[in-house]
């Protein structure tokens, strides 16, 4: 590799940039609150408990990422290690996740957005929200008008800075009484932690694509895990303060408020608090929204191109523009996005990321075996130990899940088998 490749790669500093940027979403702004209700002051140890597994699986997917030059993350994997039904299912499914992570989105903006305006805070004003949402970004999508740098920065301050401003300001205005009792007696139970982890975990869920992107990176062998570390270090600090502000500031109240950093920075300094945080969020949801919009039809593109999903996806304008794309996934977004509220979502967003991340997980073992001589960009310490253990705690999160939840959140793997035979019988044909 010469001098020019190296400076062309991605550094360590840049890396930790990247993977905390890809994390900290639309999460942070609205869950607290959703924790706090399951599982009382306690959710703040149901946070670190959602890290150690986020830790674990993105390490899973760092020793993968680091045998393959290909792009298409868990879906190659999948299909090295089990074969092409199997990898099929989970580029399926990685659509799926794409869908519902931005039908959530969609609701987070409405829900911030109701928290702002009382007024639109009810189901019929949330569902008129997202509807405007979709069509304008569809709108935007078809006339080729797309997210530029200077948004991606504005969306980076957009929720840095009132999550800084949450934290500092905040430190001064807690009451230790509101962690009396840590433990709530009637919240105390395998049930509800089980719960609170599914729910929290959205907010860690972006691990993978950082380390999908290794191919980036300079001395990836070095620096991949170790980012990982860091990043994940660093956003566990940031969410366990943000919760720790917020239960400290808002007490019981907190499980009552949809939008908790709002609630909490309005409790502090009154109403220009609370404005500062919903225009933060705004702005940050908001930016997060138009960037999806944009990357998930791509995607959709590149699973018809490789022959998981139906040729017509690919179809585009003569502006290059992938117009069957936009619109079918813009339909189906909007009708998830009807079906509930933003934690209802983000749970099945949770839960649906596992498709994803069980083969992975997985793949592992079955590349020490099949490919034990390959070289390795990064390769696991304790040998299975670690893989084992990040599998049993998502069996045991699924397992713990409700039926609802996971036929949202899995549908998808069983309404593609039809779809793989009609596209290998296609395939097989030409």
């Amino acid at each position: 590799m010469n001098m020019s490749d190296n400076k062309r790669k991605l550094g360590f500093f840049s890396i930790v940039l990247l993977g905390i940027n890809a994390i900290i979403g639309s999460g942070i702004f609205l869950l607290p609150s959703a924790g706090m209700k399951a599982f009382g002051p306690a959710s703040i140890l149901v946070l670190f408990f959602d890290a150690i597994l986020a830790f674990m699986i993105g390490m899973c997917f760092a020793e993968c990422s680091g045998l393959f030059d290909e792009t298409g993350g868990a879906y190659i994997y999948a299909k090295k290690a089990f074969g092409n039904f199997v990898g099929y299912e989970v580029g399926i499914a990685a659509w799926a996740i794409r869908i519902i992570a931005e039908a959530t989105m969609y609701v987070a903006f409405a829900t911030a957005l109701g928290g702002f305006f009382p007024a639109l805070n009810n189901t019929m004003s949330k569902n008129i929200v997202v509807t405007v949402v979709a069509i304008l970004l569809m709108a935007l999508n078809l006339f080729g008008v797309r997210a530029t740098s200077i948004l991606s920065n504005v969306v980076t301050v957009g929720k840095l800075l009132p999550i800084l401003l949450i934290i500092i300001v905040g430190l001064f205005f807690i009451h230790p009484a509101n962690f009396h009792p840590f433990f709530i007696p009637e919240l105390t139970n395998p049930g509800n932690f089980s719960s609170a982890a599914l729910t929290l975990f959205y907010i860690f869920t972006g691990v993978e694509g950082l380390v999908v992107t290794a191919g980036e990176m300079s001395n990836v062998k070095k620096n991949l895990p170790k980012a990982i570390m860091v990043v994940l270090t660093t956003v566990t600090i940031i969410y366990a303060l943000i919760m720790v502000v917020c239960i400290g500031v808002l007490g019981s109240n907190l499980a009552n408020t949809s939008v908790p950093l709002q609630a909490a920075f309005t409790a502090m300094i009154g109403k220009i608090g609370g404005q500062i945080i919903v225009i933060g969020s705004l702005l940050s949801i908001g930016g997060i929204c138009m960037a999806s919009a944009f990357i998930t039809p791509r995607s959709t593109v590149a699973l018809a191109k490789n022959g998981i999903l139906p040729k017509f996806f690919a179809k585009t304008t003569a502006k290059n523009t992938p117009y069957v794309s936009i619109i079918i996934n813009a339909v189906l977004i909007l009708l998830l996005s009807y079906s509930g509220t933003f934690t209802y979502l983000a749970q099945i967003s949770a839960i649906s990321r596992f498709a994803q991340f069980i083969p992975t997980i997985l793949a592992v073992m079955v590349f020490r075996k099949k490919m034990k001589d390959a070289d390795r960009a990064f390769k696991l310490p304790f040998g299975p130990v670690i893989p084992i253990i990040a599998l049993i705690v998502s069996f045991w999160l699924i397992f713990n899940t409700k039926l609802n939840l996971l036929i949202f959140g899995f549908g998808a793997l069983v309404i593609a088998i039809p779809f793989y035979l009609l596209t290998s019988t296609y395939r097989n044909r030409n």
